[in-house]
């Protein structure tokens, strides 16, 4: 069955009027690991109404939030087989697969949200993005979540306080590496598992955005938050490649304007939401401190100084930024 429906193309920023299109009757689904309160899941809803709007209800998109799906490797491996039609990923199953996303990960790559979602628009992100058809899937764009800080249960006046701590962090090896020229003890933990970690002392420390740790009230099992910016956290939206070669032209062409536009409210939403979650917990009481590379020491250009060479599209990346 099919109905006319409407399509504006000033969400992609080509400001071509309304044109008609015919869309299929489909219900679709996306996944997420993310809660129902953080950004992507309440963006995921947002798409969601916004594709049944635009189809007049002949398209009907499912949002599996939390995790309902298992891991976000699982869920890669359900998009490559046409078992899932959309997701909204973080960097870490690219990163595994393919050292160069990892270089998104660059510490003090970016100063900021407003930098971040400049670098994501630019040639090396979008070439980055090509690279998902080579693990079954078709990159839409990319999102971002809050700049990364440091939760620690004790202070750190200097870098060097960190050495020996356990700070949590993903299994990637840019993100192990630069723990580690800090001195600290990098330990990879599941999300489910992270308050449990930090109320019994199984980590010193996370690294978290103010999001999770307001959201999540991490910061109840701290002591001090260094405001670091240390490294911005990309989301990736992705399509199954084998689904979205199903769909009809007209289709596929509604979907990737409406997720472009749901990934610039995302993009835009986290100018915001930063500094207002970093309100809300410093209203609290909660020491929350200021940092910068120097804190750091010499970690910050050894790892550059390193993956330079294991991924010389880091310096592309450093150039887009702005950084050389």
């Amino acid at each position: 069955m099919f109905r006319r429906t409407f399509l504006t193309t000033a969400a992609a920023g080509v400001g071509l009027g309304f044109t008609a299109l015919r869309a299929q009757t489909a219900t679709l689904r996306i996944g997420l690991i993310t809660p129902p309160a953080h950004q992507w899941s309440k963006s995921a809803e947002a798409l969601s109404a916004r594709l049944a709007a635009k189809s007049n209800g002949e398209l009907t998109l499912n949002v599996l939030a939390a995790g309902q799906l298992g891991s976000e490797s699982q869920m890669l491996q359900q998009l490559q087989t046409g078992a899932l039609d959309f997701a909204f990923l973080t960097i870490g199953e690219f990163a595994n697969r393919d050292a160069d996303f990892g270089a998104l990960l660059a510490p003090y790559l970016v100063r900021g949200i407003p930098e971040a979602r400049r670098l994501l628009a630019q040639p090396t992100a979008t070439e980055l993005l090509g690279k998902t058809r080579r693990m079954g899937m078709e990159g839409l764009g990319f999102g971002l979540a809050g700049m990364r800080q440091i939760l620690l249960r004790r202070p750190a006046v200097t870098g060097a306080d960190l050495a020996g701590r356990k700070i949590r962090s993903l299994p990637l090896p840019q993100e192990l590496d630069f723990w580690t020229k800090c001195g600290a003890t990098p330990t990879p933990l599941p999300l489910p598992a992270l308050y449990d970690a930090m109320s019994n002392g199984q980590i010193d420390g996370m690294q978290i955005d103010y999001e999770g740790a307001w959201n999540s009230r991490y910061f109840d099992l701290g002591q001090e938050m260094l405001a670091s910016d240390h490294m911005l956290f990309p989301m990736v939206a992705v399509a199954s490649a084998r689904r979205w070669q199903s769909f009809a032209p007209e289709m596929r062409m509604l979907i990737a304007a409406e997720i472009t536009a749901e990934i610039e409210n995302i993009l835009g939403a986290y100018e915001t939401l930063d500094p207002a979650y970093r309100g809300q917990i410093e209203a609290t009481g909660f020491a929350v401190h200021p940092v910068g590379p120097e804190f750091f020491g010499d970690a910050v250009n050894a790892w550059y100084d390193e993956w330079r060479v294991k991924t010389p599209l880091l310096t592309s990346l450093e150039a887009e930024a702005g950084r050389r």
